[in-house]
């Protein structure tokens, strides 16, 4: 065995840089910015990369982002293998609830840790980024709640 080939042999083999695998506070999370979620929706390619995750409970009705999965924050837990599932392929999933300061960036998190626990035990590692709406739903609709191309079921007269 040559002198470079023992080198090669003991070299750690290092995981792929993936953006969700340092997210281990809810100050590590990315944000955003509705403006940029839209622009994303707005084109069949990335909107087909891109996966919206609503965590809002009872305030889920009056409006939500067209193409997005509701998943109440208390059934959340239950359902992330199922969103680990259909969001294998995502280049981005993102996490709101009606202001993001709480429960969007909660489902985030848990999110992320079981996804790299689950990607850490297979070969085959997808470099999603996961990160929350800035503003939540409340920027959302401010900006794009008439918008019926990126606003489903909005009902203006329960905002105003």
């Amino acid at each position: 065995m040559t002198k470079s080939s023992r080198a090669n042999k003991s070299a750690p083999v290092l995981q792929p840089c993936i953006p969700y695998l340092r997210i281990t506070t809810v100050a590590d999370l990315v944000y955003i910015q509705p403006s940029t979620l839209a622009a994303l929706l707005s084109d069949p390619d990335s909107a087909a990369k891109t996966a919206v995750i609503d965590v809002r409970d009872s305030d889920h009705v009056g409006g939500h982002i067209r193409g997005s999965t509701w998943v109440p924050l208390p059934e959340l837990e239950a359902r992330i293998p199922e969103l680990l599932r259909l969001n294998k392929e995502k280049d981005r999933v993102v996490f709101h609830c009606m202001l993001s300061q709480q429960r969007g960036p909660t489902a985030a998190l848990r999110y992320a840790r079981v996804k790299r626990a689950a990607d850490l035990r297979e070969e085959t590692a997808r470099r999603a980024q996961v990160c929350v709406l800035a503003g939540g739903f409340e920027a959302w609709r401010a900006r794009y709640g008439e918008d019926s191309k990126l606003t489903e079921s909005y009902a203006k007269d329960l905002w105003d």
